[in-house]
């Protein structure tokens, strides 16, 4: 399926869970807070804004966001929370859609450059991050490391959420660094309803040569948007590349 079939109407109504989940206060809370000190008083631009879960609230701390969403039910999402005004949005894909201007930040969250299912294209979304930087500019990207010490041999699955109603797995193809989420919810009922979405898992280390083949050098990384240390046991970390600054 094509990205803009997978983020249809149901997918962007699903999305938005106003307090819980990635909308929960401590989850959004240190994101917005740490993309705000990273745009130094600029402009900023999200890629794969969504609904606007991380522009809208950055946007009211006094940030400039401009977005590049391909989903349009979520742009309408957006769309309810703010007006083209104030957060506007260019029509296009991550890797190839040029926003006017220029910005001193561009970020990624939540795991999204993984919907870029070939290297190739994650690689143009680096180059298309730093032709809309300014010199020192930042490119954030927020990303799950690979769960496969948790595959056995021959196992191609992994838990990796349950709680009451829900159930989430991964399941990996190492032979071209393709994983499938499925999200499985269900009641007291013997029916459960499944939403299925394909990724490209990246490693931190080809992140970085993916930087290095945009411009970019690696400034940090940490393990969560609150500056944790970046550990071998970290499920994920917020990586900040910097293009150099003019002499």
């Amino acid at each position: 399926m094509r990205q803009e079939e997978i983020w249809d109407a149901d997918a962007a109504r699903r999305y938005d869970t106003p307090g819980t989940g990635m909308f929960a206060p401590e989850v959004l809370d240190p994101t917005v807070d740490r993309l705000a000190e990273l745009a130094g008083g600029g402009r900023a631009l999200e890629f794969a804004i969504g609904t606007g879960r991380v522009a809208v609230p950055l946007a009211e701390r006094g940030v400039p966001v401009t977005g590049i969403e391909l989903s349009l039910p979520m742009i309408g999402r957006l769309r309810a929370k703010a007006g083209e005004e104030t957060i506007p949005v260019i029509i296009g894909d991550m890797a190839t859609a040029v926003a006017p201007g220029e910005y001193t930040l561009v970020y990624l969250v939540y795991n999204t450059i993984s919907n870029l299912l070939t290297q190739a294209e994650q690689v143009a979304c680096f180059r298309n991050a730093a032709r809309h930087l300014t010199p020192g500019g930042r490119f954030v990207i927020e990303l799950w490391v690979p769960e496969l010490r948790k595959l056995p041999p021959a196992q191609e699955a992994v838990v990796w959420h349950s709680t009451p109603g829900y159930i989430a797995l991964d399941t990996y193809d190492v032979l071209t660094q393709h994983v499938v989420s499925h999200h499985f919810r269900f009641d007291e009922t013997r029916q459960a309803t499944l939403y299925r979405t394909p990724h490209r898992y990246i490693w931190p280390s080809e992140l970085d040569l993916m930087a290095q083949l945009a411009g970019f050098t690696l400034e940090s990384r940490t393990a969560d948007w609150t500056t944790a240390p970046f550990t071998a046991g970290s499920r994920s970390h917020v990586s900040v590349y910097r293009l150099p600054a003019d002499d």
